[in-house]
């Protein structure tokens, strides 16, 4: 019975995703035990689940195996596939490429009835029809199709993003990057964002008012300019820059301000909003990746935030180290992905932002 059980979990669980986390299978196993009572053991410690979480994990890789050994399509399974990894690098474990940032189509299957190739000539007639003016229907029809032939590009060859540009130009826009991210999350990234923010941000600025010390003197800048009479654009770009430094990280990190007559070098950057101020402030917001400027005329920092992370999700990206925090809070509170998993920082601000 405990096999014919597992292996029905087993193959739901593959139906939404082949690696899940251990929250993941913490909460399959509650949702077996709350339904069936008698299967749960006699082990206090763990509330009679340590058993079952256990067996679901060994299953899950057993299950992984037999799908590989059956040859059965499956683009996360075959991109971890051992022939597919470096002679020094054949282990089952080593550079497992999964979904690490709660993405819902990570490595989906190619569309019925299509092929790598079919679908790269696709990518050939989307090159022209993204030359042609009033185009946009086409072009989102050609991206959505394309969807996985991209997805396995980016996963499985890590390009650099201006080679990627090169090859998909239509994603490297404001549309392009925000329907890309709703492919990955299934979620909406502007709206989310925004929403989120403005919803905490009440709650921000009386945190950083509680604040004393050095922190409190580096924010009194900041609280200054929020207690003038902004506009929702530069009350959004202060808060961020202010959450940044009361997450303890260097608002420098993320935000490459410099005047229109004396434009920073793109090339000196890896990942960064580059603030171009002028006449009017800001005169152009662009984000940088590579050395590259990805997206332009972004209009406001925060645009450009939310942006970024569809960039970020896009080009199947990772966060910045010395910028962990404040992205963790971009992705699990503004954007509500993963939010159950939180560092023990992040997990302080949640609880203080909802109290």
């Amino acid at each position: 019975m405990n096999s014919s059980i597992l292996e029905k979990l087993a193959d739901t669980v593959f139906y939404y995703t082949a690696y899940p986390t251990g929250r993941q299978r913490l909460a399959v196993v509650e949702a077996l035990l709350k339904k069936h009572p008698c299967l749960r053991e006699p082990d206090t410690s763990f509330s009679g689940m340590y058993g079952w979480q256990q067996r679901l994990t060994y299953k899950m890789a057993n299950y992984r195996s037999k799908l590989k050994r059956l040859e059965v399509p499956c683009p996360e399974l075959d991109v971890n596939s051992l022939r597919r990894k470096l002679p020094g690098e054949r282990n089952p474990a080593k550079n497992c490429k999964r979904p690490k940032k709660a993405e819902v189509n990570y490595l989906p299957p190619h569309p019925s009835g299509e092929t790598s190739d079919s679908l790269e000539m696709e990518r050939q007639e989307l090159l022209n029809e993204v030359k042609k003016s009033n185009n946009t229907k086409v072009i989102q029809e050609k991206m959505a199709k394309t969807f996985s032939i991209r997805r396995l590009e980016i996963v499985s060859e890590s390009p650099a993003a201006d080679d990627f540009r090169e090859r998909w130009p239509a994603l490297f826009c404001e549309d392009g990057i925000k329907e890309e991210f709703r492919r990955i999350t299934t979620m909406s990234l502007e709206q989310s964002f925004m929403y989120k923010l403005d919803h905490y941000t009440p709650k921000l600025i009386t945190l950083m008012k509680a604040k004393g010390g050095v922190l409190g003197t580096t924010l009194s800048p900041f609280l200054y300019r929020l207690s003038q009479n902004q506009s929702i654009e530069e009350k959004r770009d202060t808060v961020i820059r202010s959450l940044i430094v009361y997450l303890g990280e260097k608002v420098e990190d993320l935000f490459e301000d410099c005047q229109e007559d004396c434009r920073s070098d793109a090339r000196q950057h890896v990942l960064k909003i580059l603030v171009v101020h002028g006449a009017e402030d800001p005169a152009d917001v662009a984000i940088v990746v590579e050395g590259k400027e990805m997206i332009e005329g972004c209009g406001c920092t925060a645009k450009a935030c939310a942006l970024l992370m569809g960039l970020i999700y896009a080009l199947n990206l990772a966060y910045p180290p010395a910028l962990r925090y404040t992205f963790e809070v971009f992705q699990k509170l503004f954007l509500d992905l993963d939010g159950i998993k939180l560092s023990p920082k992040i997990q302080a601000l949640k609880l203080k932002l909802l109290a």
